[in-house]
């Protein structure tokens, strides 16, 4: 099914009426299994996804190491912003942990559209700026989490 269908709480709350109504007719909606992979880390950002149902994983890789995994995002929730910001290649990883029903978009057509809707572009670019602050705290998070020396071991480089 396309357009309007996405929920307007999450990620897609407070953006501006006529601009949202707009942004959701270029949605459609997509079913994917678990285990599906959206994207992959450094290929193209050509679309993005607002979560209906399900989790996504979002990870990164790790030289040496399986990929970690930095954060889980569910219901309402955008997944992918890279497509926003030149030059549109993916930051992370991602892949359907459950079954997920979501709002599909196409970011050229989107930044094209906010390039047309001034006013949604401002909104859409902070709340997407919003994200990307959140992601990046839980990134740094788990980074630190893996790879950050047991309490009470000496610290790399000082003296014990």
């Amino acid at each position: 099914m396309t357009g309007g269908t996405a929920p307007r709480g999450g990620f897609l709350a407070r953006l501006p009426e006529d601009g949202a109504a707009a942004l959701l007719a270029l949605g459609e909606d997509v079913a994917l299994t678990a285990g599906t992979r959206l994207f992959e880390e450094g290929r193209p950002a050509d679309r993005f996804w607002v979560l209906h149902q399900g989790t996504v994983t979002l990870s990164t890789r790790v030289p040496g190491r399986p990929e970690a995994v930095v954060e889980t995002v569910g219901a309402g929730e955008l997944v992918g912003w890279s497509w926003l910001v030149p030059p549109h290649l993916w930051r992370l990883a991602a892949t359907a942990a459950t079954a997920v029903r979501a709002a599909e978009f196409p970011a050229a057509e989107v930044r094209d559209l906010c390039t047309r809707e001034p006013e949604l572009g401002r909104v859409l670019t902070l709340r997407v700026a919003e994200v990307v602050g959140r992601r990046l705290e839980a990134t740094r998070a788990r980074l630190l989490d893996l790879y950050a020396p047991p309490p009470g071991a000496a610290h790399p480089g000082r003296l014990p």
